[in-house]
């Protein structure tokens, strides 16, 4: 759905700058209307990067964060750029099945954990498509779903999530190891709480998965989501939202050891930084100078998770 939803919006702003300036000359506008409309259309997506970049600086506020000067935040607005630009304009548009999930038998996994991959809002599981070689070529069970519809409750996506963690452990026979992006991060924790409102057990559940990644998940809310009055899923990730504050109190000390909140101060997406920190959580790590997708590019990020793949 988010590919189709691309190509439609990349052909229609395709479509405006080649056949507007011939509209325009034909009538007669000046050289601003004729070319004007198409240079927008080109620059839109570094132009919203960076008015969320000032948003973000000027909301940092007393984030416990330092705050990230000029010249940092202008180098995360050019990686991000051009990561997401690829993400979205090449991978998510047109390569979202380029590497099929790859739950691997039981006996070519050799007991080693499998990961689930689960992507944020807007996105589409080919964001994982730089991750995906590396860890198929370790042997590693990787499933990485789409969660659609898009606009719906992030607890409409429990069901799909539990399907994957219980087939990646019945493959590998070990609890998966989960790494999410963004809201999928919530995702996960709001699987958490699904399972419990089905009567099972909080050690129960919690013995059903192994480490917990999140990477730019907006476990306090971000100041963006102000923006999306409209989408249910985005209400849930305002700031203080009632959606966030029962997830909250759902959630034992327990469950929380076991996330790795990754985040970072030049973040876009979710800001004030604070908004990708969990309390309680077991790790808390920074990425400095790292955009919201350019995150899941950061060598720091990758070590990390092939180090909790060969922890005992």
């Amino acid at each position: 759905m988010v590919a189709w939803a691309l190509r439609i919006v990349v052909g229609l702003g395709l479509m405006l700058a080649l056949f507007w300036p011939l509209h325009a000359l034909r009538a007669g506008l000046g050289p601003l209307a004729t070319w004007g409309p198409p240079l927008l259309v080109l620059l839109l997506h570094p132009l919203v990067l960076l008015t969320e970049g000032v948003l973000a600086a000027l909301l940092h506020r007393d984030d416990p964060l330092p705050r990230p000067g000029p010249v940092a935040r202008l180098r995360a607005w050019r990686a991000e750029s051009r990561c997401s630009r690829r993400l979205f304009l090449l991978e998510q548009m047109l390569r979202e099945h380029r590497w099929p999930d790859r739950p691997v038998p039981l006996s070519q996994a050799a007991g080693r954990r499998g990961v689930l991959l689960v992507h944020g809002l807007l996105c589409s599981r080919a964001v994982w498509n730089d991750w995906q070689p590396w860890l198929q070529a370790r042997g590693v069970a990787v499933i990485a779903p789409s969660l659609e519809p898009p606009f719906v409750s992030i607890d409409a996506h429990a069901d799909r999530i539990d399907a994957a963690i219980r087939h990646l452990a019945e493959t590998t026979g070990r609890p998966p190891l989960l790494v999410a992006h963004s809201m999928g991060g919530l995702v996960l924790r709001a699987w958490r709480r699904s399972r419990l409102a089905a009567g099972e057990r909080p050690e129960e559940v919690d013995a059903r998965v192994g480490p917990v990644v999140t990477i730019g998940s907006p476990h306090r809310g971000t100041w963006l989501a102000t923006l999306g009055a409209l989408l249910p899923n985005v209400r849930q990730m305002r700031r203080g939202s009632r959606w966030l504050t029962a997830l909250a109190q759902s959630e034992s000390a327990a469950w929380r050891e076991r996330l790795v909140c990754v985040r970072s101060d030049c973040d876009t997406i979710v800001f004030p930084p604070a908004g990708a920190r969990l309390d309680g959580a077991g790790q808390d790590l920074l990425l400095p100078g790292r955009g919201h997708l350019d995150m899941l590019q950061d060598p720091r990020l990758h070590r990390l998770v092939q180090e909790l793949l060969d922890a005992p």
